[in-house]
């Protein structure tokens, strides 16, 4: 069973490891493991669909032998068709591709379930959650960007927890949020519904294993789950 089809209803928290210190990546995941984490956050940026460059399938594959945690990718490149094979040799349990980077959506998450990962689609912040209406039933979960990706430690987009509102009215797929996530913003998502509260820069900014267990706690008292 996939990490996103046993979720059920419970509200959990993951670590982006953007924010982390890569030279001690395995450590850091630890320590975020150690606060409750249960999955681990993998964002791809290819320097063209977001103005930034980060990891590949190879630190991808590393970081799977580290952790016993799943790991979540979430590709926000051009093509993700000719990376998603490279990911799945690497072993990872998600990959999450944009709507507004995919030329065939349908014929992407198919290829990402065939390969033996749950499939996601993400959305950014100005996309309409009917933009992947059609999709459901291809999908494993949905990613909320609450920040224009490319970046972290952006503010938080308010507007969002509507879009997770409106999305739980469509699906009762599980939602990832990712973007300004903190113990203030992180209760308003779990309110709306999100289940997955990804959380980078307010986890690394000190102690990952305390940062970690403070927004879940916060997500989970609102949503009723402690």
């Amino acid at each position: 069973m996939g990490f996103f089809e046993g979720l059920d209803g419970r509200v959990v928290g993951a670590p982006s490891i953007l924010a982390a210190d890569l030279a001690r990546l395995a450590e850091e995941v630890e320590r975020a493991e150690r606060g409750g984490a249960e999955l681990v956050h993998f964002d791809v940026m290819d320097n063209h669909f977001v103005p930034n460059l980060t990891m590949g399938p190879m630190v991808a594959a590393s970081l799977v032998r580290a952790t016993e945690l799943p790991v979540d990718v979430h590709l926000m490149v051009s093509n993700p068709d000719d990376i998603i094979p490279a990911f799945l040799e690497a072993g990872v349990s998600s990959i999450s591709v944009h709507v507004e980077a995919a030329t065939h959506l349908h014929r992407t998450l198919t290829a990402i379930r065939s390969g033996g990962a749950e499939a996601g689609v993400a959305l950014n912040p100005a996309t309409s959650p009917e933009e992947i209406q059609w999709a459901l039933p291809y999908l494993d979960f949905i990613l909320v960007m609450s920040v224009n990706p490319g970046f972290g430690g952006q503010s938080f987009i308010p507007e969002m927890i509507e879009k997770v509102r409106r999305l739980k009215e469509m699906t009762d797929l599980p939602i990832e949020v990712d973007g300004g996530i903190t113990t203030e913003t992180a209760p308003l998502m779990a309110e709306a519904g999100a289940q997955v509260l990804i959380a980078g820069s307010t986890v690394f900014k000190g102690d990952p294993t305390e940062e970690m267990r403070k927004v879940i706690e916060a997500g989970r008292r609102t949503a009723g789950t402690e």
